[in-house]
């Protein structure tokens, strides 16, 4: 499942991680650390939910 940020759209998607700060392709969402922050807009996992891949 993706996850979309509220406040700037960046769209979180495990198949592809956040290599650029450390987080492998393959990492849900759930399993990203606690002080993950958005790499686009630096909002908090809270301000994510639950979005439709459409690739």
């Amino acid at each position: 499942m993706n996850y979309i940020c509220e406040l700037c759209g960046y769209v979180y998607k495990p198949s592809r991680g956040d290599v650029e700060n450390g987080i492998d392709e393959g990492t849900d969402f759930e399993d990203l650390p606690a002080d993950w922050v958005c790499p686009k807009c630096g909002a908090e996992k809270e301000d994510f939910e639950k979005c439709i891949d459409f690739e």
